[in-house]
């Protein structure tokens, strides 16, 4: 139940990058079913591939003082991108790394603002 309650946080919050961001546009016939889809991709590679990305950079997140998870988020949203696009054909396009960086920070932003409203802790 908490994987579905994740989900949506990030469908909501992947769908305010999309439309907040210049650089990001949903691709595919149905921009609903592909911010869904690129949800749940980002959702998984946020449970599995996240926490390798953040122990791996701790150190230069320490030298950044903490600025570089931001950059890991980026990249962690480029590869929901990538592999969204490839595996469905519906998802999510990102045009640069400028784009992904700031839609990784909306992302951010909105999922805690949610999260904070409907009082998931995860």
């Amino acid at each position: 139940m908490n994987f579905i309650i994740r989900w949506i946080v990030t469908a909501i919050a992947a769908g305010a990058a999309v439309w907040l961001v210049p650089g990001i546009s949903a691709a595919g016939p149905d921009s609903t079913l592909a911010i869904i889809l690129f949800a749940l991709v980002l959702s998984l590679v946020n449970v599995s591939i996240k926490p390798i990305a953040q122990i791996a950079g701790a150190p230069i997140s320490v030298l950044t003082l903490g600025i570089f998870y931001l950059v890991v988020n980026a990249l962690l949203l480029e590869l929901a991108s990538w592999v969204s696009s490839g595996l469905f054909g519906n998802g999510i396009i990102i045009t640069s790394f400028g784009a992904a960086f700031a839609g990784s920070i909306v992302i951010s932003i909105v999922s805690a603002l949610v999260n904070g409203i409907i009082g998931d802790k995860g």
